[in-house]
């Protein structure tokens, strides 16, 4: 089980309308990034991130928007969502063991995002369940890496077009807004939700 010991600034809410918002400022979301690089490295191991307890994020959404934790599973685990809520009482309890290590990613391992004319299959698109106030992204290695690639993006990206474009000013609580989709496609099948991905200046310390 990977779990990072500190994430203030990611934000995972239930949204209106049966989709999902994915909020991150530039530090946390960069953390986001590679701990999505992790799950693509690391086909053993579970990568959860407690996101229910984050600060709220200013100005992003109705007050009643659900909020998840989530979870990154890679499809060598089969994981299966039933067992999770033990699993997290387990390793959440104050007596759980704990070993502290630090991890760093290749950038190289990142490659290339190929743009394309038609929605991903299956072997590159990670498949949600929700379970246990719980978002369980499962897939490939190469599913994570074009997660990953998405949110390096929205993090590198989002300040700057936000200082450039004065009409992404939100008055209440937002000053700054750039966002994507996880996948942009319409036909995308029938038990996936859209992922929006939000870019927000820090909103906890």
């Amino acid at each position: 089980m990977i779990r990072p010991v500190r994430t203030k600034n990611v934000a995972l809410y239930a949204a209106e309308g049966g989709n999902y918002g994915l909020c991150v400022d530039r530090a946390d979301g960069r953390q986001l990034g590679t701990l999505l690089m992790l799950a693509a490295r690391s086909p053993r191991s579970l990568v959860y991130l407690p996101l229910r307890s984050t600060p709220g994020v200013p100005g992003i959404g109705p007050p009643d928007e659900q909020p998840l934790d989530l979870l990154l599973v890679p499809r060598a685990q089969q994981f299966r969502p039933a067992h999770w809520k033990a699993l997290r009482a387990r390793i959440t309890a104050g007596n759980a063991p704990r070993e502290l290590r630090t991890a760093s990613v290749p950038e190289s391992d990142l490659g290339k995002d190929v743009a394309c004319s038609r929605p991903p299959g299956e072997r590159h698109t990670l498949r949600q369940h929700l379970h246990a106030e719980t978002l369980f992204l499962t897939g490939s290695s190469g599913a994570f890496r074009k997660a990953a690639r998405h949110v390096f993006a929205l993090t590198a990206d989002g300040p700057p077009i936000a200082a450039k474009y004065r009409d992404l000013y939100y008055a209440w609580g937002c000053n700054y807004h750039h966002c994507t989709n996880l996948y942009d496609w319409e036909e995308l099948p029938d038990d996936w939700r859209q992922i929006h991905l939000i870019f927000h200046p820090t909103w906890a310390r």
